[in-house]
């Protein structure tokens, strides 16, 4: 069924790129902290980007607002702080509201004075107490959080242990809500319903990526009508607001990446979207950057309906570290690449997550990343997708479990039967100049001289490679080698056309003196240009 024809609410503007906020500048400043200067903290930095839509964090459990029926922030601590940078938080907030300041209200007009878009966003299941915030000993256990005092720990959660995952989660999201419970469906819709009527929002972002743990793992497919529950309240609630005012209250919604992402986690996105109970769906991980969006998959659910897609960048996760390039010059290649290919496989826009601690250093990337345009001719980085999973002995163990689940690297280089070994899909999505430079590099993880490694590229095999050590490139470490060597192939533009290219690497001689496999752990293209016809190329 076309939604078109069903729901006559207008499409949500093209906002180029919608920046979420999770509202951390209110630490930032030493108590009190002006309204004036948190303003000028959020919107200074997005001044002449490519920014169209803030999305701000208006709270995780306890309530950024005075309210009667939901805990405001503080009180899970009594007022009585772990550390300076809650205290500064939580009564600058609350010194706000006491001097009868409309904080919101200015929040949503000096965005709409810039011409933004201001949204309320609202994480639905955040679990940011799950440890000790100085000591992270150990994660909270269901049982154990009556006798335990932390930040955004409240006493409706402390009260209600039978209402969380408990051992349906990862250790550390074990004290998640389970929201097929009805009670805490209505509780979360009340946090919601109150955020939405703090200001004249454009509408509300529910963030159900932080994090996403919403159902015990072994149910949540089945279970996912719960979650559509709360999705066809809050749009209920929204279709209110909107005919009371005259003018849309549109939502979006943070998901998963993938459609086997989104069964997993218990999110019915073609119901939703069919139903039109969302106007913009954002992708992203529960933990870091998820690369693998499915494009084309989303956009096919989106047919015949006014709803848009923007993938997302998170603000940690995959930033470069370990590769031949600094870290900053890599990761700005690397998000450049990704939103080229999103553009040119048909998103509206892109979100970027908690980048507000990073706006001034990621500010080319807020010049850039709005529109296809302004990334032509930029230097980047396509790659194949990469899957981190955390040891079990790491407190946040399970964290990534739904996310990058098509991930390629790495994966261990070993001998196989017949010729043959692993391959790696990498979409190039710009039609490459002949004045670019182009580089194929492979990163592999304990590689012996010995070692006899063969690489083809869609099907020919290549030659030799030069062999590179970010060690030796590193002018302060004294090693001339380190445990991984990047395999680097100049390359020419007949070789990398606008398109998927699959890279085949074969392992046919191992060094028998070392124990552990030889390690793909990253396989990319890079893209670089002459910088306005001069000599030099920009060198990524």
């Amino acid at each position: 069924m076309s939604t078109e024809n069903a729901n006559p609410r207008p499409p949500a503007p093209d906002y180029g790129i919608i920046l979420n906020n999770d509202g951390g500048y209110l630490k930032h400043a030493e108590f009190p902290m002006s309204v004036e200067d948190l303003l000028e903290r959020i919107y200074g930095p997005l001044v002449g980007t490519q920014v169209g839509a803030l999305a701000w964090c208006v709270g995780v459990e306890e309530a950024h607002w005075p309210s009667d029926r939901l805990p405001m922030i503080g009180e899970a601590e009594g007022r009585r702080y772990f550390s300076v940078r809650d205290m500064r938080r939580a009564e600058s907030l609350r010194a706000m509201f006491d001097a009868d300041v409309d904080l919101y209200g200015q929040l949503v007009r000096r965005g709409h004075q810039m011409g933004l878009g201001v949204y309320a966003s609202v994480r639905m299941n955040d679990n940011h107490f799950w440890s000790d915030a100085e000591r992270r000993v150990k994660p909270l256990r269901p049982e154990e959080m009556a006798a335990t005092e932390r930040p955004h720990l409240t006493a409706f959660r402390k009260s209600h242990p039978e209402w969380v995952l408990g051992e349906g989660a990862p250790a550390w999201a074990a004290t998640s809500w389970n929201m097929a419970v009805p009670e805490i469906r209505e509780y979360t819709l009340q946090r919601i319903a109150e955020a939405c009527e703090l200001a004249d929002w454009d509408g509300v972002e529910l963030d159900w990526q932080r994090h996403a743990f919403h159902l015990p793992e072994e149910d949540a497919y089945r279970l996912r009508y719960t979650l559509t529950d709360l999705q066809r309240a809050v749009r209920h609630l929204t279709d209110a607001i909107a005919q009371r005012r005259g003018r849309p209250f549109h939502v979006i919604v943070r998901v998963g990446a993938s459609r086997e992402t989104n069964r997993r986690v218990g999110y019915d996105l073609e119901a939703w979207i069919e139903e039109g109970l969302c106007d913009i769906v954002v992708t992203g991980a529960n933990s870091g950057t998820d690369p693998g969006v499915e494009v084309e998959a989303y956009l096919e659910m989106m047919q015949g309906t006014q709803v848009r897609l923007y993938p997302g960048f998170d603000s940690h996760g995959e930033w470069g570290r370990g590769h031949l390039l600094p870290a900053a010059q890599w990761r700005e290649a690397w998000f450049r690449g990704l939103a080229t290919g999103f553009y040119e496989r048909g998103a509206t826009g892109v979100h970027l997550f908690n980048w507000h601690n990073h706006v001034h250093a990621a500010r080319p990337l807020l010049q850039s990343l709005g529109a296809p345009d302004s990334l032509r001719h930029t230097a980047k980085v396509y790659a194949a997708v990469k899957r981190h999973i955390r040891d079990q002995s790491e407190l946040r163990y399970g964290a990534e479990r739904d996310d990058r689940l098509r991930g390629e690297v790495p994966v261990d280089l070993l001998r196989t039967l017949v010729e043959g070994g692993p391959r790696f899909h990498i979409g190039v999505y710009e039609d490459v100049s002949e004045d670019a430079t182009l580089e194929l590099q492979i990163d592999l993880d304990h590689l012996s001289p010995q070692d006899r490694v063969v690489v083809e590229l869609d099907g020919q095999q290549l030659g030799n490679p030069v062999r590179r050590s970010p060690a030796a490139e590193e002018v302060a470490n004294p090693a001339d080698v380190s445990e991984n060597t990047w395999l680097v192939w100049p390359l020419v533009p007949a070789q990398v056309g606008k398109g998927v290219h699959v890279v085949s690497i074969a392992l046919r001689e191992r060094d028998p003196r070392l124990r552990p496999p030889v390690v793909v752990r990253n396989v990319e293209i890079h893209i670089s240009y002459r910088r306005d016809g001069n000599a030099s190329a920009e060198r990524i």
